[in-house]
Parts: structure tokens; C-alpha cells; sequence
């Protein structure tokens, strides 16, 4: 693989250990501001929201630069909002700081899946995709415990600051790895927002939502549940979470080379999946050993679906895909802060704190009949239908897949 990937990787790592660090930290953020676990939760979902919002923002804002540029700019982004949610004074300001980060992600994920799209051949696309994510998966497996270490031992602040540290290395890797020729700009917003007539991106955006918004609502939650349900002590929550970033690694690894031979099936298998552990959860999550082995399959089934999930927004975008691709992984976010939001519901209407992990299972399942539905639609239709700048449509099969990509 290209070593340009590794500059991606990085980058992922360093806004995977931002995004995920969170859920270790909550307990320790709450009490440092004076409010509840429901309450101190809205870090996760401002974060998931400020995805949403910027996703698609900044990416019509980078229509003048170069991919290779964006990456950069956003990178710098990123540095200054991780450092204001380490230095915010209250809540208020530690969730602006979440928000400014947040900016940065979906863009940085959008442009960065084109980048590494175009730097393989058409038949290595997934497998190229999950080896970007793949820093975002080993950021739970590292990151996210070493920053939940440093926050439970030197106050969480410690832990935003060495993140902000991680970004400006991130930049540095963006900086001197990814070639610039093979960063072009994105196409004219107009054609960008075209390939949204195509029904099958809408579809393909919705099973984002429901499908991997359903790992959020348990992992949320994740260190509550654990100590106060599974009774392990809170130092514990280290090594949990490195167990769900090593079933996230292994998901998104092993889904990145089926999704290249069979993209819905493998979708279907990773949803079906990740439906099933969800609700074990609800039952395992009182006993030590159970609960462990479920937070790696959540891990494992909820990044499987990462792959698949953004090619097929891509190659139903593939006109101009840009845009479709940052605004997927909004969806993933939206999706995020959706279940985030229900499981604080559940939890506050005193369902206790398994309850999220049933929010998750149902909006996985409804997930898999999105699919399901999305999938005999294209096979009625015989066609992608996928819309061009000019108002036709156009196969994936039209134009070579890394040409599509840049």
C-alpha cells in the first residue's frame, strides 16, 4: 500500500483518539464540572452534531483547494479546538472546543476515503478505505486507553492536551506524505450536490444513521455501564476499551477485503451482527466475563460496517463524489449523536444504564431492513441511476473507479 496512507492513518488516529476518549473520561468531566452523567454526554453529542454540520460545510468551503490542501487546513482545525476543550474554564466552552474539533472530521474522513480511493487500483477500494480508518480503530486500541490513563491520573484535561499534541503530528504526516498530485481539488459544488438526486445515496446515507449510530448508544455509556453494572473497578475502563478498539481493528480489516468481493452481503453479516451483540449487552453487561467478550463484538460487527457503508456511498456518488462521501460520514455522526441522545433518554427515565444498548439493537435492525430494501430496489431498477453534473445517470461501470475518485 501506498506509504501516503500512513499520513491518513495518522490523521485518523489522532481524531479517532478525540472522538472516543470521551467515553472513558465522562464520569471524571462531570464531576470536574459539577453535572450528571446525561448531561455530560452532550460532549459526545455536540461532537456527533458539529460532524454533521461541518462535514458538509467545510467541504463546499474547499471546493477552491486541493484535497492535500483541506487535509492540511483542517488538521490546524482540529489542533485548535482540542486544545480549547482542554482549556475551557466550564462546560459550555469544553463543548465549543468539541464542536471546533469536530469541524474537522467529517471533511478530513470525506476527502481523506477519496484520496486513498485514487492511490490503488479499483479493485483494492475498500481495502484502501479501511486502511485510513484503520487509525481510527487503533486509536481504541491505543489512544483511547492511553488518554483514558493520563485523564484518570492527571486530570482529563492531560489527556485533550496530548491530543492536541497527536494533531500537530498528524499535520506533519498530511504535510510531508500525501502527494499533492494525487490531491485534486473537488469538483464545482453544483455537480457535488447533483449526485444527491440519486435515491440510492439518500438510502446508503440512512443505513449510516441507523446502523453504526447503533454502536453509540452503547459505548456512550460504556464506562458507566461497566462500573456500575458489571462492577469493575473504574480503572478498568482502560483496558475495555482497548478490547472494543481491538474488535474495531479486526472489523474493519477483515471487512475491508470482503467488502471488495461482496459489498451487501458482508453489510448484511456486519449488521446482523452488530444487532445481535447490542442485545446480548443488555443480558452480559452484569458479568464481568460476558460483558467483556460483548464490548469486542460491538467493536468487531460496528466497525465491519464501516467499509462497506462508505464504498457504496462513493460508488453511488461516483460522478462527484466529494461531497457524498464528507456528508456519509456525517450521517455516521448524526447517527452518533441520535442514539447518544436516546440512550441519556432511556437512562434518565430511569430504563438504568443497559437500557441504551436496546436503543442500539433496534436502530441496527432498522438498519438491516434499509438495506435489505435499498438493495431489491437497485435489483428492480437494473440500474445505480447515479446522476451526473449534466442530469443523466451514470454506472460505476462508466468511468474507471480511481479516476472517479479524484
Amino acid at each position: 500500500m501506498p506509504l501516503a496512507l500512513l499520513a491518513l492513518a495518522i490523521g485518523a488516529f489522532g481524531i479517532g483518539t478525540t472522538e472516543f476518549a470521551v467515553m472513558g473520561l465522562l464520569p471524571d468531566m462531570a464531576d470536574g464540572f459539577g453535572v450528571s452523567i446525561p448531561l455530560a454526554g452532550y460532549a459526545t453529542t455536540l461532537y456527533a452534531m458539529g460532524v454533521v454540520v461541518g462535514a458538509p460545510l467545510m467541504t463546499a468551503l474547499g471546493t477552491r483547494f486541493t484535497r492535500k490542501q483541506m487535509l492540511t487546513l483542517l488538521m490546524g482545525l482540529f489542533i485548535v479546538g482540542n486544545l480549547l476543550t482542554g482549556l475551557a474554564p466550564n462546560f459550555g466552552l469544553m463543548l465549543a472546543g468539541r464542536i471546533v474539533a469536530a469541524f474537522t472530521h467529517g471533511a478530513f474522513f470525506g476527502i481523506g476515503a477519496l484520496v486513498a480511493a485514487d492511490l490503488v487500483a479499483p479493485h483494492k477500494r475498500a481495502t484502501a478505505i479501511s486502511m485510513m480508518f484503520s487509525g481510527l480503530t487503533v486509536a481504541n486500541v491505543v489512544g483511547v486507553p492511553a488518554g483514558t490513563m493520563l485523564g484518570q491520573q492527571f486530570g482529563w484535561r492531560t489527556t485533550f492536551y496530548a491530543i492536541t499534541a497527536l494533531g500537530v503530528l498528524a499535520l506533519l504526516g498530511v504535510v510531508k506524505l500525501v502527494p499533492a498530485q494525487r490531491a485534486k481539488a473537488a469538483a464545482r459544488i453544483g455537480s457535488e450536490l447533483a449526485a444527491f438526486r440519486n435515491p440510492q445515496v439518500g438510502l446508503a446515507m440512512l443505513m449510516t444513521v441507523l446502523g453504526f449510530g447503533g454502536v453509540f448508544a452503547a459505548v456512550t455509556y460504556l464506562a458507566s455501564m461497566m462500573t456500575e453494572v458489571a462492577g469493575f473497578a473504574p480503572s478498568s475502563v482502560i483496558w475495555l476499551t482497548a478490547v472494543f478498539g481491538l474488535g474495531m481493528v479486526g472489523g474493519n480489516l477483515i471487512s475491508g477485503r470482503f467488502t471488495d468481493r461482496a459489498m451487501m452481503p458482508m453489510l448484511y453479516v456486519a449488521l446482523g451482527g452488530l444487532a445481535l451483540a447490542l442485545a446480548a449487552f443488555a443480558f452480559t453487561a452484569h458479568n464481568k466475563a460476558g460483558a467483556t467478550l460483548t464490548v469486542a463484538l460491538i467493536g468487531f460487527f460496528g466497525f465491519a460496517t464501516v467499509p462497506p457503508l462508505q464504498k457504496r456511498v462513493m460508488d453511488q456518488a461516483a460522478s462527484a463524489p466529494t461531497l457524498a462521501s464528507a456528508g456519509n460520514i456525517a450521517a455516521f455522526n448524526f447517527g452518533n449523536a441520535l442514539a447518544a441522545w436516546l440512550g441519556g433518554l432511556v437512562i434518565s427515565a430511569g430504563l438504568g444504564y443497559t437500557a441504551p444498548n436496546w436503543v442500539g439493537a433496534l436502530m441496527t435492525v432498522a438498519a438491516l431492513g434499509v438495506a435489505v430494501f435499498a438493495s431489491a430496489l437497485e435489483r428492480r431498477t437494473g440500474r445505480r441511476g447515479q446522476v451526473v453534473a449534466g442530469g443523466g445517470s451514470a454506472t460505476v461501470a462508466d468511468q474507471p473507479v480511481a479516476n472517479q475518485a479524484a
